[in-house]
């Protein structure tokens, strides 16, 4: 029997839930702990984290700062430039990763599959032709094939280059 390993899981599978919001508080940290939290960029009322447990190599999420469970709750500034940083957040993942398509979308609410429902966000997921393969298939396991840390050197080098 082949062994799939994903060591980093147990952290999320043990760890305590400190009541604040993972979100909120990530982008609170010194921007020079942004490698540390994988965060990609900071806008004026969003940025972009790579999603800790990603469904695809260079998942990522588009934060708003305020912390709303809703779209409805945001002011325009802020869902504008969510949009705005969706486009360039495909741009980057073309750029650096060769995407060839992507998912894009809000789970809002906890019945349509929010996994942190206080805080509304927003998923972009690369694709790959091939992409969902027989593990996928029969296991409903996901393959990572690189480490968050080597993907977001790799996209934030990007990000830096992407207009």
């Amino acid at each position: 029997m082949e062994q799939l390993w994903s060591p980093w899981r147990m952290q999320y599978i043990l760890g305590k839930d400190e009541g604040g919001c993972v979100f909120c508080d990530a982008f609170q940290v010194d921007p020079s702990e942004d490698r540390e939290y994988l965060i990609l960029h900071r806008g004026d009322s969003c940025g972009v984290i790579m999603n800790l447990y990603p469904y695809n190599n260079g998942h990522l999420l588009v934060i708003p700062y305020a912390h709303q469970k809703t779209l409805e709750g945001l002011p325009s500034e802020a869902l504008t430039e969510i949009l705005i940083v969706m486009n360039k957040s495909l741009a980057v993942l073309r750029a650096a990763m060769n995407a060839e398509g992507f998912n894009v979308g809000l789970n809002l609410g906890k019945v349509a599959g929010a996994g942190i429902n206080e805080h509304v966000h927003m998923h972009v997921v690369p694709r790959w032709s091939g992409d969902t393969n027989f593990i996928t298939t029969l296991s409903a396991t996901r393959c990572i094939p690189e480490s968050l840390r080597a993907s977001y050197d790799r996209l934030r080098s990007a990000w830096d280059e992407t207009t």
